[in-house]
């Protein structure tokens, strides 16, 4: 690599003494650079007297500048005590001729509005806050990591879901009738227990259900259902188990507050269920496939416990159908990151369709007579009527005095109101499922 001539690097470093090459002194190397070469210019006519008292100024002035932070104390002294004259004497003063120099106002290209940086400012600072938050709501924050019973345990305590929806924590069931005036106007409680009474009839089990019968209600929750079939059925005996101690506890207080001695609550994992082969004539699953981490030994074990001739009856939200070996469309990468939300929000470890769900049930080979159906309709109105009744009554989340809380609540209803969009658009659909156990000597072929 070439090296540049020393005088040139000496001129590019500054010589000693000259201002700019110690701390706190004027950057005017360039400065000093320049005016030798302007001065050697020829004089053109008539100007060699202006030229030289320019080339005597200008000399003095870059010498003066040597001595760097007194110049500027000087300048700005002699400014403060109105030196204004351009006499022969300040003439030959440079601190005088610099500090007489008036100050040129920088004019701007063009008059702004009164307020407009303020309100730019204010107008920025909103965008990027927005933003964040947006960033903050789009990124989910309860993936699934086994921590179902604890989520439920935390719902359960903080008693909002019971005091929003009742005893029945699952979507409602609107009427043809209330969509048509309008489901805001719907009772969303009843809506949930109607829900209930609906799927029961779609069983297609005899009501009541005759005595000695024994029901199984898998993922219980605190037992909404297992005490209206326990209710309904005063004949039959009810399970239902959960994940969630809480809602066990909590279930059961409801049950002896009602007088109800044929429902019990236990806490036992649906996916190695404690019951021998064959012990229940109906098998109840509202809602709880969606947190079931292998979905296909979800419905081997509730087979499994299935008595003969018994009746599985299904409930779930699931995704759209995309096998393409049944004519499905794939998920575009818009799906797959909806469904990843919706997801890891709640604490679902993946969705499938329902067709997936009958599938799986006919592959036991133990069900027959596997129904399927669509439930999107008459359940959509549940998400957003779930906001609209906390909009309505804000006071149980706010008198919580609780911020983590607030945050919480905010962040369901983000939620919600996701899971409406994804149902609307039919990415989610809302399923429901019925087979029968096939006879004993028919089983498994």
């Amino acid at each position: 690599m070439q090296s540049r001539p020393a005088a040139s690097a000496a001129a590019a470093r500054g010589a000693p003494g000259q201002c700019g090459t110690a701390p706190g002194t004027l950057p005017c190397a360039r400065l000093t650079a320049r005016a030798p070469r302007a001065l050697a210019a020829p004089p053109r006519a008539g100007l060699a007297t202006t030229t030289t008292s320019t080339s005597s100024s200008v000399s003095e002035a870059v010498a003066t500048t040597r001595s760097g932070p007194q110049v500027l104390r000087q300048i700005q002294q002699q400014r403060q005590h109105g030196l204004r004259d351009t006499t022969a004497s300040s003439s030959n003063n440079p601190v005088a001729t610099i500090a007489a120099a008036p100050a040129t106002p920088t004019q701007p290209a063009f008059d702004l509005p009164p307020g407009a940086p303020t309100a730019a400012l204010a107008a920025g600072a909103a965008v990027a806050l927005a933003l964040a938050v947006k960033r903050v709501y789009d990124t989910p924050s309860r993936a699934y990591d086994r921590n179902v019973g604890d989520e439920y345990d935390a719902w359960t305590e903080e008693g909002i879901l019971e005091h929003y929806w009742g005893e029945h924590i699952h979507l409602g069931y609107y009427t043809d009738e209330e969509l048509k005036k309008g489901w805001w106007k719907a009772d969303f409680k009843a809506a949930k227990l109607r829900f209930t009474q609906e799927m029961f009839k779609f069983s297609g089990c005899p009501s009541p259900l005759p005595s000695g019968a024994r029901v199984l209600d898998v993922g219980c929750g605190f037992g909404g259902s297992s005490r209206w079939l326990a209710a309904t059925n005063p004949g039959a005996r009810v399970t239902g188990i959960t994940l969630s101690p809480r809602q066990v506890e909590r279930g059961m207080e409801l049950a002896r507050e009602r007088g109800l001695g044929n429902v019990e609550l236990q806490v036992m994992d649906a996916l190695d269920m404690q019951f021998e082969d064959g012990t229940f004539d109906l098998v109840w699953a509202c809602e709880s496939g969606e947190h079931m981490p292998d979905k296909a030994a979800y419905v081997r074990e509730m087979t499994r416990v299935l008595k003969p001739g018994g009746t599985l009856v299904l409930a779930c939200w699931c995704q759209r159908d995309a096998d393409a070996a049944r004519g499905a469309e794939p998920l575009g990468p818009e799906d797959l990151d909806n469904l990843r939300f919706l997801c890891e929000e709640w604490a679902h470890p993946f969705f499938v369709s329902i067709e997936d769900f009958g599938a799986m049930a006919e592959q036991t080979g133990d069900m027959d007579g596997v129904e399927l159906a669509d439930w999107t309709a008459p359940t959509l109105a549940s998400w957003r009527h779930s906001n609209l009744v906390g909009v309505l009554d804000p006071w149980y989340v706010v008198f919580k005095w609780s911020p983590r809380l607030w945050y919480k609540v905010t962040r369901e209803i983000v939620t919600l109101e996701r899971m409406h969009r994804a149902f609307e658009r039919g990415l989610m659909v809302y399923g429901m499922m019925r087979a029968v156990k096939k006879p004993a000597g028919a089983a498994g072929g």
